[in-house]
């Protein structure tokens, strides 16, 4: 009696156990399945993000309520859930994208190039080489060439890229009575287009840090975020276009729509008066008085940046056992981070260096210049932490993959680069933020193209061209909203910069932004799609405008 209870209560403890075990197992599977993931409700949280970019013109609130939203509908939209949900933005999500070490290693370098450029701007190294471009500008052509030059030369941060030239070059276009429109759209057509192409600039680690992030959520492996972003520069048609029609402008003299009339009314009025705007959102970084500025205390550091990042690409990417190994197998291998980081770190300590032993800064005056040149890439790193952010969101409630199996059967993917370049143009227009938009989109789309590709057969190398393409569209597209719109920091800084109304200087650009976009999307994006080379695209395209502005444009 006693060995049958026994066994009756062995019995029952062992069913016992094993329920318990499995109920348990199934109330964690319960607790990490999203019950609204894949639906409609998971393309809400960045919908609404764009929605509230648009309507109150502010990024980072509009991010933030996207976050919030989508927190909220992971937690399965409960009353308690709606509670925590921003706690639970910045507890877990926020934090996770801060603690990702690729994060750190993007933000750190973006504050790295920003404390740089207050360095080099402090210690004259970049009035130094204004000064040398000035002295070639003795007329008409040359000032504007020399401008359009200055803007390429100081390709790594566009704010200071606006500043510079723009209070640098006014004395010299008044001089040459070049109007003060024409001065605003040179500076501005120069500052964004060449800081989202160049190799190292304040941009890079913020589109790099985005792009890896997005190729990683979808498992692409073939290079990394720096290589990606490499192979998108020949697809960024807008920016490519953008300068090469002020070099078209500055050389032959023409112009067409407000601009034309802006530059007749400034030669034939004996000059251009000066406009009482001395204040511009951005603090500028002004060189010390009284010191010497020599262009070499900022060419260094920046050669010495660009130098290291190119030598960290190679020694990271390298592989002693592989024989026969490309450029391309290189740098796609290379831990971009890593080379990024020692490249800012080797320029920061040779334009510290430099200032020090010259005499021209004292070492606390190194320091504070280096953190005054940070302080505009705080808003930046916001944005950026709430763009990886919402990413992670998109990806638990399979945002992409909802999206994407929505429209894979009724829409072609060559055709989504098209699209993207359109909304990002639409958003970074009502937002001011070429920054914001590519926040936003690139998160969103890449995994919509890649899902596309792959439900359409094309998830092969050999159409890559169509991630390239379509990553290249949001950037180009985010750069073009950018030019149009009048609440951009870019746009104001220009015109303030520059001493130009600002309502004057957006109408006047208008117009060459929308000749350089539609000739980006008509002969550059559309062909590129279907696998047309983007190098003739570039050529063809450069001659269409070249002969537009010569049949259209008049000299003033």
């Amino acid at each position: 009696m006693r060995l049958s209870t026994l066994n009756f209560l062995f019995k029952s403890l062992l069913l016992l156990t094993i329920t318990t075990s499995l109920a348990a197992q199934n109330a964690a599977e319960a607790s990490t399945t999203i019950p609204y993931s894949g639906t409609w409700l998971s393309v809400v949280p960045p919908l609404l993000a764009i929605a509230i970019a648009l309507a109150f013109k502010q990024v980072i609130p509009a991010l933030f309520t996207g976050l919030v939203f989508g927190v909220w509908v992971i937690g399965g939209m409960s009353f308690s859930a709606l509670f925590t949900a921003p706690l639970t933005t910045l507890e877990v999500f926020a934090v996770k994208a801060l603690a990702d070490e690729d994060h750190a290693s993007i933000i750190l370098f973006s504050f790295m190039i920003g404390g740089m450029v207050g360095i080099t701007s402090r210690n004259g190294g970049m009035q130094g080489i204004v000064n040398l471009i000035l002295k070639w500008a003795n007329s008409v052509k040359r000032a504007s060439l020399a401008t359009i030059g200055m803007g390429l030369s100081i390709f790594f941060d566009d704010y200071a890229n606006t500043l510079v030239v723009g209070n640098t070059m006014r004395p010299v276009t008044d001089k040459m009575k070049i109007s003060r429109e024409k001065l605003a759209y040179l500076v501005d057509s120069t500052a964004a287009p060449i800081a989202c192409l160049a190799l190292v600039t304040t941009w890079v680690g913020f589109q790099v840090g985005l792009i890896d992030d997005a190729l990683k959520s979808v498992g692409y492996t073939e290079m990394g975020g720096y290589g990606v972003f490499l192979q998108t520069i020949p697809y960024s048609f807008y920016p490519i276009f953008a300068l090469f029609l002020t070099i078209m402008i500055a050389t032959t003299g023409k112009d067409f729509g407000p601009m034309y009339q802006a530059e007749l009314e400034a030669r034939n009025a004996g000059g251009v008066t000066s406009l009482n705007l001395d204040r511009h959102p951005t603090e500028e970084i002004l060189p010390v008085e009284g010191k010497p500025y020599r262009a070499l205390n900022a060419i260094l550091p920046f050669l010495t940046l660009i130098l290291v990042v190119l030598g960290g690409l190679y020694f990271t990417g390298v592989d002693p056992s592989m024989a026969d190994q490309s450029l391309r197998d290189i740098v796609g291998n290379a831990n971009s981070y890593k080379a990024l980081l020692w490249g800012t770190m080797a320029g920061v300590l040779v334009a510290a260096v430099l200032s020090v032993i010259q005499g021209i800064l004292t070492l606390e005056q190194t320091v504070n210049a280096l953190l005054k040149g940070m302080k505009p890439m705080l808003l930046a790193m916001i944005i950026l932490v709430l763009a990886w952010s919402l990413s992670e969101i998109s990806t638990q409630l399979q945002t992409s993959q909802y999206i994407s199996s929505m429209i894979q059967d009724t829409l072609s993917v060559h055709w989504l680069p098209l699209l993207t370049f359109l909304l990002a143009a639409l958003t970074a227009f009502a937002t001011g933020s070429s920054w914001g938009a590519m926040g936003i989109l690139i998160p969103l789309v890449v995994p919509i193209v890649w899902n596309m590709m792959g439900a359409q057969g094309m998830l092969e190398p050999e159409y890559y061209y169509i991630i390239y393409t379509t990553i290249a569209s949001i950037l180009a597209g985010a750069v073009w909203g950018d030019h149009c719109s009048p609440i951009s920091d870019t746009t104001i800084l220009s015109s303030m910069a520059s001493g130009c109304d600002h309502i004057a200087h957006v109408r006047t650009q208008i117009p060459y932004a929308f000749y350089a976009g539609a000739f980006a999307i008509v002969l550059g994006i559309i062909p590129a799609s279907f696998g047309f080379s983007p190098w003739i695209a570039i050529v063809i395209a450069t001659v269409g405008m070249y002969l537009g502005l010569r049949w259209k444009g008049k000299e003033a």
